[in-house]
């Protein structure tokens, strides 16, 4: 949620820098500050005042000192593994534009919580299932999501907390490395899948007859495939993902969906060991009877593509493109797609800071992700609205 900040009390017209800082949950420390001049009856509201040049960013940005947060550490992804406590937001005025800025005028704390009052968290360890249920306050049923993330292992709740506060029963859906979930699968198995889409429909406060899934990277993939083979799905949105199967194998029943052929020989150097991976996935519609694609033909979910144009992991944008000119050539309307300009592989909620350089999720080399900091701030603003309309109109 947005945030208003406003500071009083300072001299007409003085300059002053706000600086916010944010510990992450490792003890990593994220920071960024602004430039500002105070109006004539020495208010400040960076609802009304621009920043000015010299800082983080600059222009009429009310939230720009939570979004432009960067990491001290390069490259460091801002993570929240314990969405039962908020991050803990430090903001400091200093006197004038100085580097180091001049003396402290004030200070502030403000809490950013990932649960609203009333939101219940559930682990969830029902047959081979590794998840996290969040529910909405209330004894209704909820239309039900399903939230699998991309590559790297492990469980991520961040983002089904935050559908959980906007009135979805979301499970956050571990797939490997994470207890007793293999470490380093060989092939994914679908049934696990099914398995999860099962267990949220016989819940009692999930409101069926379907699911939606909500796909990140990997996920997306995993998530396409899932409306493609299984039956329940009533609505899927993906997030820059693939629209074949990448990275490992895809079995279900007798059936193995290999995964997209990599090229290494096409990953370029930029700096310092900085990879430029964007064409090592050879691209599953030139590839003839290519056997990785996804038969979105098959799902008679409602699809909604959701691509970064600077995406440098996934050409997102061009397989959404394609995707939805081969299903509108077979009839097909259960598409849409968003794209947004500036905007690399990452897409988190609003506010979250920008990662656009990191670790590859296939190569495990430090690789260009994408994003540019305004734009990637914007689409996330746009996005995260659009994917719950999304969810409320199908759902």
């Amino acid at each position: 949620e947005p945030l208003a900040i406003a500071v009083q009390g300072l001299g007409p017209r003085q300059q002053v820098t706000l600086q916010m800082s944010l510990r992450d949950e490792t003890g990593e420390l994220f920071q960024a500050c602004a430039r500002y001049q105070a109006g004539d009856d020495g208010e400040l509201d960076l609802a009304r005042c621009p920043a000015l040049p010299g800082g983080s960013f600059s222009g009429l940005e009310p939230m720009g000192l939570l979004w432009a947060l960067q990491p001290q550490k390069p490259f460091w992804y801002m993570v929240k593994k314990d969405v039962q406590s908020p991050f803990l937001l430090q903001l400091e005025v200093f006197d004038g534009h100085g580097d180091p800025p001049g003396r402290l005028l004030a200070q502030a704390q403000h809490e950013r919580a990932f649960l609203r009052d009333g939101v219940r968290r559930v682990p969830v360890r029902e047959g081979r299932i590794r998840a996290t249920l969040f529910l909405p306050p209330g004894e209704d049923p909820f239309p039900g999501i399903i939230d699998i993330h991309g590559l790297g292992g492990g469980l991520f709740e961040h983002r089904a907390s935050l559908l959980a506060n906007h009135g979805f029963a979301t499970l956050a859906l571990a797939y490997y490395q994470y207890e007793d979930l293999p470490q380093e699968p060989t092939e994914l198995h679908l049934e696990y899948f099914e398995e999860a889409v099962n267990y949220m429909l016989q819940h009692p406060q999930v409101k069926g007859p379907g699911v939606g899934l909500l796909g990140y990277s990997k996920g997306a993939d995993l998530s396409l495939a899932m409306a493609a083979f299984l039956k329940n799905i009533t609505a899927v949105a993906s997030l820059n993902g693939p629209v074949a199967i990448t990275s490992t194998p895809l079995r279900y029943k007798d059936k193995v969906i290999p995964s997209l052929t990599i090229n290494e020989e096409r990953v370029k150097i930029i700096d310092s060991n900085i990879l430029d991976c964007s064409d090592i996935l050879i691209d599953p519609f030139q590839a003839p009877g290519n056997q990785s694609l996804i038969p979105l033909e098959k799902a008679e979910a409602q699809l909604l593509f959701i691509t970064g144009q600077d995406d440098r992991v996934v050409k997102s944008e061009y397989y959404a493109t394609e995707v939805c000119k081969l299903l509108q050539a077979q009839g097909k309307e259960n598409f849409q797609m968003l794209s947004y300009p500036g905007t690399g592989h990452c897409i988190d909620p609003p506010y979250f800071p920008l990662y656009p350089i990191g670790n590859h999720p296939i190569l495990h080399k430090r690789a260009v992700l994408g994003g540019q900091l305004g734009a990637y701030s914007k689409a996330q603003v746009h996005a995260w609205p659009q994917i719950q309309a999304f969810f409320n109109k199908y759902l």
